[in-house]
């Protein structure tokens, strides 16, 4: 066999073996409008917001435990500084869901703050 084949063959293994990675991406379960608040720079998260809401017109900020304040700023600075007072707050749902299995299992605070463009 010729090193052209050989290279050949590898680069053709390499694309096959590429292409059933990129065949195990997770799925997303959520709605596209969601965005799950974490311990990112409050900036990223109302940028990647605005962008939404252009497109969708509607998006639902999600947090739990000690990032919920991150989510309200988030939410403030979309309505008050970047926003140009086009959007404002429909709605804020606040739960408690309980996390771990056993003895492990504890209460954790939850919010869904819903941003839409204002009528």
């Amino acid at each position: 066999m010729s090193k052209a084949n050989a290279k050949s063959k590898n680069a053709s293994e390499n694309a096959a073996a590429e292409s059933k990675a990129a065949e195990k991406k997770p799925v997303r379960t959520s709605p596209p409008n969601h965005i799950f608040i974490g311990k990112k720079p409050v900036m990223s998260y109302a940028m990647s917001a605005l962008i939404q809401l252009a497109q969708m017109g509607e998006v639902v900020l999600k947090a739990r435990g000690m990032v919920i304040s991150r989510a309200v700023d988030v939410a403030e600075i979309i309505t008050k500084r970047l926003g140009n007072n086009a959007y404002e707050v429909k709605s804020i749902v606040i739960d408690t869901e309980q996390v771990g299995t056993g003895e492990d299992v504890r209460n954790v605070s939850t919010i869904e703050i819903k941003v839409g463009r204002k009528q």
